[in-house]
């Protein structure tokens, strides 16, 4: 069965349990006051969409696409198993919010990750989709530990 994306409601064990391993993630690759990941509760919100990626019952990873009062659109919560990365899981995830964008006919899509080595593979990964650097958007400030992108849609 090929790998299936799904709208989430951010409610069963596995979804809850991938969230945390990305924070986990998130917090020991970060310090803290620099992480900006939405735990859960922060993901149940309205102008949040949450996708789940499956292999058949199996959680790959997620994403989220968060609305923005300029028309535009915030990628979120891109996590991809680690186990099962390498794959081209990300990427899938990333196109799929890239495309839901254009279907909410944003202007742009923005997105914070860290500045740190360890969130190299994820920045790799959106400057070969167009991304490229920008200054802080929305309500995120400098902050050495961050770096932030765009791309016009």
């Amino acid at each position: 069965m090929p790998i299936e994306i799904r709208v989430d409601d951010v409610t069963s064990p596995d979804m809850l349990a991938l969230l945390r391993t990305h924070a986990d993630l998130m917090l020991a690759l970060s310090p803290p006051g620099s992480c900006h990941f939405l735990p859960a509760e922060g993901l149940r919100t309205p102008d949040v969409t949450v996708w789940s990626m499956w292999d058949d019952d199996v959680l790959v990873g997620c994403g989220a696409l968060k609305a923005l009062p300029d028309g535009t659109g915030e990628v979120k919560s891109m996590h991809t198993r680690s186990d099962l990365r390498g794959q081209g899981h990300g990427r899938r995830m990333l196109e799929h919010i890239m495309a839901e964008a254009g279907r909410r006919n944003y202007s742009a899509l923005y997105l914070e990750t860290g500045s740190m080595v360890g969130f190299l593979p994820a920045r790799r990964i959106y400057e070969a989709y167009g991304f490229e650097y920008c200054s802080p958007f929305g309500e995120y400030t400098l902050d050495p530990n961050s770096v932030f992108m765009q791309r016009p849609l």
